[in-house]
């Protein structure tokens, strides 16, 4: 009964749903056709990406150079600036209630990375945490709903052993020893037992200075010493 059901949606009430309330890119508002998600098929060719999975060390290893800890493999899908047109895919994810972006955003990531085998041999996505009271009053976190995304993709489970205490504000706005004593001894680890051994891949929307990945890859050596760490963000900015 339940194959039936799935394709009564996708075969009729979807494409009528389409009718009515058309996807639209998000980057220049034209109607997306089918087979396109999240950006026409122009928008999509013209991001500005990174390609920085096959590079061993590259602008975000920099960033996140660490005696304590050690990331084994980064990547950004594309470079953000804020005036550009392409912010405002972050942005509207964040801040206007499209947990769907996150998701999607993810799963062009994964076929992107996935080519590149990048995932080869991670165990389990860390989606960066947000307080609780934070992603209550938001309804979702984003870092988290691009996890699902890369999860839908790769099949490597989504994990919640990372927990965050509260800011002291937002990040935003902020210069870089700002940002690093905002996200400075907010992280620690959930069950640290199950992570032992294990090669994480941390999941965030936007790598700015590389404060709140450094410290949550510090708390995660600090609490697994056998722990392999890498990253993966949506977007990456310049560092000025």
């Amino acid at each position: 009964m339940e194959q039936p059901v799935k394709r009564f949606f996708h075969d009729w009430l979807d494409p009528l749903l389409r009718v009515i309330y058309p996807e639209l890119c998000e980057v220049c508002g034209r109607t997306l056709v089918p087979g396109e998600q999240l950006l026409c098929t122009h928008c999509y060719q013209a991001m500005p990406r990174l390609n920085l999975y096959d590079k061993p060390f590259n602008d975000i290893h920099h960033r996140l150079l660490s005696t304590n800890s050690h990331i084994d493999r980064a990547a950004a899908l594309f470079a953000y600036h804020r005036a550009d047109e392409y912010a405002a895919i972050i942005l509207t994810m964040k801040y206007h209630s499209r947990p769907d972006i996150g998701r999607k955003l993810g799963v062009i990531m994964a076929n992107e990375a996935q080519s590149h085998q990048f995932f080869s041999g991670i165990d389990l996505l860390l989606p960066v945490p947000m307080h609780w009271w934070k992603q209550m009053r938001r309804g979702y976190n984003q870092s988290e709903e691009i996890a699902r995304g890369i999860s839908k993709v790769t099949g490597i489970p989504v994990a919640h052993n990372l927990k965050a205490a509260p800011k002291r504000g937002t990040q935003t706005h902020r210069s870089a020893k700002m940002r690093w004593e905002n996200t400075k001894g907010i992280y620690s680890v959930r069950k640290p037992v199950k992570l032992s051994g294990k090669h994480v891949l941390l999941i965030d929307d936007v790598i700015t200075t590389g404060s709140t990945l450094l410290h949550c890859s510090e708390a995660l050596t600090k609490a697994v010493p056998d722990i392999t760490v890498s990253v993966l963000t949506a977007a990456a900015t310049h560092l000025n």
